[in-house]
């Protein structure tokens, strides 16, 4: 049996709690590992580790850092293909779709590798008599990154290049259902060149996870979960003195108007829906339906579903994997459930799929839903799973408030021809990431990734410009130099003379 450890200060550690738990092949349902869980002595000796490394990484040149990231990402692109393998053994999705999540990736190591550019401070001449004012922006020390089985690379690359380029020493707590990613990373970034101690993972669950959030030393969380945990991450976080960003949970809504190209539309959610069986936080699970295109939009979306190809991830055609554990595909199934019980129209029924040859995998067909209710589970969880669920709504001013009214505010797409209905819309809906005729409005490296509402606590965003501003501290500087003239004691603030 595969034995997944931590890795500390440069090499892969066993640890000493003990405790570990089973890594599975969503696929086949069969064991295919175990991953070591550390304890509060494992959780110290990786603290220790990263506060020791930290400071010499700190304070050498952002030109230096940016060098091992751009070895990092020439890395990262020879392996491309055996870090997306890993994912899709143990996360399920299929091959293709973890190729592009590790794609998504790298764009975030290419923008760390312009650190140099990124840190640059301001500065202002003659702020008084003879003096100057400049800003600089300097690393935090240690940080920690708590990453979703969704992503096991995506994520904390979106985390890990800029919080290094900056000059922390990164800590990393993968999910432990997929954690074999987190370690060929760590490999890599020590492939880099990046010193031992630097970056480091430790494997865990809750325990781990708590442990970082109370350790003195660990001065920022970024964390990437549900909602419960993203809350319970930053409000434990922000007690203890720490600067967190946690984002949370999502139901993303799709809106389609009466003139929008209803096969672009189809195409959008079928990809947006049912894309790695549904577990994205950006993934849509509500079609909102404007008007008299419901009917067309229903009837085209039930021929496709009903055709979705579903397979393990090593097919090529599949469109998509199963789910991550059979205990989320019972989850999944208790929805779908539900919503035939609140009174929802289950147009394809996926429960009874089954794939040959992979039998006692956790797959789970497409579903799809119609005359879905405000106010019902199906519209108001997070269900993270291939169910797509559509609500029919008169106009666009009720298809704004549907979405306002929502808990979450992540991610929105709106299909429309109309320019004067896509300006308003993106102008007044509460969502954070909204897509015109885009149905995944995840942002470009060099921007930033960030909801609203319940979807996020904190006050920075992922990545981009919003990452360099959280992994650093500002420091303005006020300086004048002695010109050999002394004036004497001065007893007012410094003015222009």
């Amino acid at each position: 049996m595969n034995r997944i450890t931590h890795f500390i200060a440069g090499r892969r550690e066993a640890g000493t709690s003990g405790r570990s738990a089973p890594v599975f092949n969503p696929a086949t349902g069969e064991q295919i590992a175990e991953v070591v869980l550390a304890g509060a002595a494992d959780v110290e000796c990786v603290v220790a580790a990263a506060k020791a490394a930290q400071p010499a990484w700190g304070e050498a040149s952002p030109l230096r850092r940016a060098r091992v990231m751009f070895k990092f990402k020439e890395l990262l692109e020879q392996h491309q293909s055996e870090l997306a393998a890993i994912i899709s053994r143990e996360h399920g999705k299929v091959q293709a779709d973890a190729f592009g999540e590790v794609t998504r990736g790298l764009e975030v190591v290419e923008f760390a590798c312009g650190i140099p550019h990124l840190l640059k401070g301001e500065f202002s001449a003659q702020v008084g008599g003879g003096v100057d004012s400049y800003s600089l922006r300097q690393p935090l020390g240690v940080v920690a990154g708590i990453t979703p089985f969704n992503f096991p690379a995506m994520v904390p690359l979106w985390m890990l290049p800029v919080a290094l380029a900056c000059g922390n020493a990164f800590i990393l707590k993968p999910s432990e259902r997929d954690p074999s990613a987190s370690l060929m990373l760590a490999d890599l970034l020590k492939q880099a060149g990046l010193p031992d101690g630097v970056f480091n993972v430790l494997q865990g669950d809750q325990e781990a996870a708590n442990a970082l959030l109370a350790h003195d030393n660990v001065n920022a969380i970024s964390f990437v979960g549900s909602t419960p945990v993203a809350r319970h991450i930053y409000a434990n976080g922000t007690f203890y003195g720490k600067r967190v960003q946690a984002l949370g949970g999502a139901k993303n809504h799709l809106v389609v108007m009466p003139d929008a190209d209803l096969d672009q539309a189809v195409d959008a959610l079928m990809g947006a829906a049912y894309g790695s069986a549904g577990e994205r936080c950006m993934a849509i699970s509500v079609a909102v339906a404007v008007g008299e295109v419901a009917d067309a939009l229903v009837e085209r979306l039930a021929a496709r579903a009903a055709a979705l190809r579903v397979g393990p991830g090593t097919d090529a055609q599949a469109e998509m994997g199963p789910l991550v554990t059979r205990a989320h595909l019972d989850k999944v199934r208790g929805f779908v459930d539900a919503g035939i019980a609140e009174g929802a129209q289950l147009v394809v029924d996926g429960r009874a799929l089954q794939v040959p040859g992979h039998e006692a995998g956790f797959f789970l067909g497409a579903c799809l839903f119609d005359h879905v209710k405000p106010g019902t589970s199906l519209w108001r969880e997070e269900i993270f799973g291939p169910v797509l669920a559509v609500v029919r709504v008169p106009d666009f001013e009720a298809a704004v408030k549907l979405i306002d009214a929502h808990p979450y505010g992540n991610g929105v797409a709106l299909f429309t021809r109309d320019g004067d209905c896509a300006r308003e819309f993106v102008q007044r809906v509460q969502i954070g990431m909204v897509g015109v005729n885009v149905p995944i409005p995840v942002p470009m490296a060099f921007h930033s990734f960030g909801g609203w509402k319940q979807s996020m606590f904190g006050d920075h965003a992922m990545h981009g410009m919003e990452g360099v501003r959280f992994y650093t501290r500002l420091k303005t500087v006020t300086s004048r130099w002695p010109t050999g003239i002394r004036a004497g004691a001065e007893f007012v603030m410094p003015t222009l003379k």
